[in-house]
């Protein structure tokens, strides 16, 4: 299990001024093997830093971030089992060498004691795996490959790991329609497979094709948490509400969420950071500034 506990970053606004912005305030989530949990926001929210920090590339400021109840300590053997995968593919690869050389490299770092000829086949099996044909990608160079080519390179470089974890941030963003399916499809079989992925996205209707849980973030807060279809199908938050209502539909005007006559957080007394609606549904203060609350 991968758990954030009321994870906060902070970022300094200047070398002298003592001052700070805070990205992700107080976050907690977790995300457990052969589960997708969508990470939904608008830009700017904090998704992506939140990605970041479970890749260790970004350090925590407060809370916990614990893979099996133990604390997250970034090196060869957590990310042996905790992998990414970024919005544009083409930066992930040097353009003056054959995109395989991920492959390469994967060996070089975790499996150099592999003969050359069982590594092959390992490569192979693994871009099978993700539906691409060994001998129309290997050997080639970015440059002739498509986005969701590289794409689908990049999560097989991860099967060749002891691989339980996937931070997929955006990546159907760049590709056309038919190719962002093919992609979620893909992350499905992994799931069946055991893997936990967490899909960072401000696309709604792909949020939920596959995620099992939803979190929806605002301003770095989460402020409504949990299955999918209780997130959407009975949203109590007005910004999910918002978020719902700007989904465009055919032949349908685009109009505001009714008004919350009603603060649900504080009329159930809740004091913590989320209000347990119902099993599997928690919602975040949602009157402000009446409430007195910031967090909005």
């Amino acid at each position: 299990m991968l758990t954030l506990d009321r994870v906060t970053k902070t970022f300094r606004t200047g070398t002298f001024s003592g001052q700070g912005v805070t990205a992700v305030d107080r976050v907690s989530f977790g995300i457990a093997p052969g589960e997708v949990v969508t990470l939904i926001g608008e830009s700017g929210s904090g998704k992506s830093t939140i990605g970041r920090m479970i890749l260790g590339l970004t350090q925590v400021s407060e809370g916990s971030l614990t893979l099996d109840g133990e604390p997250v300590r970034s090196g060869k053997e957590y990310h042996r089992r905790v992998q990414g995968v970024f919005q544009d593919p083409f930066s992930c690869f040097n353009p003056v060498f054959r995109a395989d050389r991920v492959f390469a490299m994967i060996k070089d770092a975790y499996h150099p004691q592999v003969p050359a000829a069982e590594w092959r086949t390992r490569v192979e099996k693994a871009v099978r795996d993700v539906r691409l044909d060994p001998a129309q990608v290997l050997g080639k160079y970015p440059h002739q490959l498509s986005g969701g080519q590289l794409q689908r390179l990049l999560i097989a470089r991860t099967l060749l790991l002891d691989l339980e974890f996937l931070v997929a941030d955006e990546i159907t963003s760049m590709l056309d329609a038919s190719t962002r399916i093919d992609v979620l499809n893909l992350l499905g079989d992994l799931r069946e497979r055991g893997l936990g992925v967490l899909y960072i996205t401000h696309d709604l209707s792909l949020g939920t094709y596959l995620a099992e849980r939803t979190v929806v973030l605002r301003h770095g807060r989460v402020v409504e948490r949990g299955a999918t279809e209780k997130v959407f199908g009975d949203p109590q938050h007005p910004y999910t509400r918002r978020l719902l209502a700007a989904v465009p539909r055919l032949g349908a005007d685009w109009s505001d969420p009714e008004p919350v006559e009603v603060c649900l957080y504080h009329a159930s007394g809740a004091t913590g950071d989320l209000h347990e609606l119902e099993p599997d549904h928690h919602v975040a203060c949602a009157r402000l500034p009446e409430c007195g609350r910031t967090q909005q």
